[in-house]
């Protein structure tokens, strides 16, 4: 199944997008990495004062190791910012730290797609860990004359088909924080006129990784589901 040419039909436009989303986000963070914003804010000086400004002063802000692994975990309420962001004085912190915001906005406005993502978050863990496997043997169970190979490949197919919702309800989240990012930074005046598309950049290069993973997830189930439907050639 792994050589199969038709996995590789399947596969390979989402695989490509995904590199030109990887290109893009690398492109536009190293370009205004090395741009200053006016104010001469820090990201943790950015993220506190946004998050004063939407009233979330019970939101922590704490920096972590790694690069552009910035998130908000909103079962402990905490900002999260990778150490490059976190004392950068950037364009491009600015744009990162005030989407994380965002998220912790929806948060605290109990922004329904989030939570139907939070909520999905078990299933999609499970599925994308447990979906290949079941269907991997399914498919060598009927190989081998099974008659029930293919009842446990589609319950494969159901189970990684949570983790492909999990990416779909994750659009909106996101673009929707990226929305709020932008007219966070403007409202608050953190950014001037000549860095609102710098920032806005970074944030629409991002979010490419998102339509890609949810493609390349897309992908895989399609191809699942034309394996188990016997249109394989």
């Amino acid at each position: 199944m792994f050589f199969d040419p038709m996995w590789l039909l399947f596969m390979a436009p989402a695989f490509i997008f995904m590199l030109y989303a990887q290109a893009k986000v690398k492109s536009a963070y190293n370009k205004y990495s090395r741009v200053p914003n006016a104010r001469g804010m820090s990201g943790a000086q950015a993220a506190q004062s946004l998050l004063r400004a939407s009233g979330l002063n019970h939101v922590k802000v704490e920096a972590t190791k790694g690069k552009l692994t910035d998130h908000y975990d909103p079962r402990g309420k905490v900002l999260r910012l990778s150490e490059g962001v976190y004392s950068s004085t950037s364009v491009a912190a600015m744009g990162i730290v005030a989407h994380e915001v965002g998220h912790a906005v929806q948060d605290g406005a109990g922004y329904a797609p989030m939570r139907v993502r939070s909520a999905l978050v078990p299933a999609a863990n499970l599925g994308s860990t447990l979906g290949w496997i079941f269907v991997m043997v399914g498919l060598v169970l009927s190989a081998m004359g099974s008659g029930f190979g293919l009842n446990v490949a589609w319950l494969g197919v159901l189970l990684f088909a949570a983790a492909v919702l999990f990416t779909l309800v994750t659009l909106p989240v996101e673009f929707n924080a990226s929305s709020r990012a932008l007219q966070m930074l403007r409202g608050n005046g953190l950014i001037v006129a000549q860095e609102y598309d710098g920032a806005r950049a970074v944030l629409s290069a991002a979010a490419l990784t998102y339509v890609a993973a949810m493609l390349q997830a897309v992908s895989q189930l399609l191809y699942f589901v034309f394996l188990l439907t016997g249109r394989r050639r």
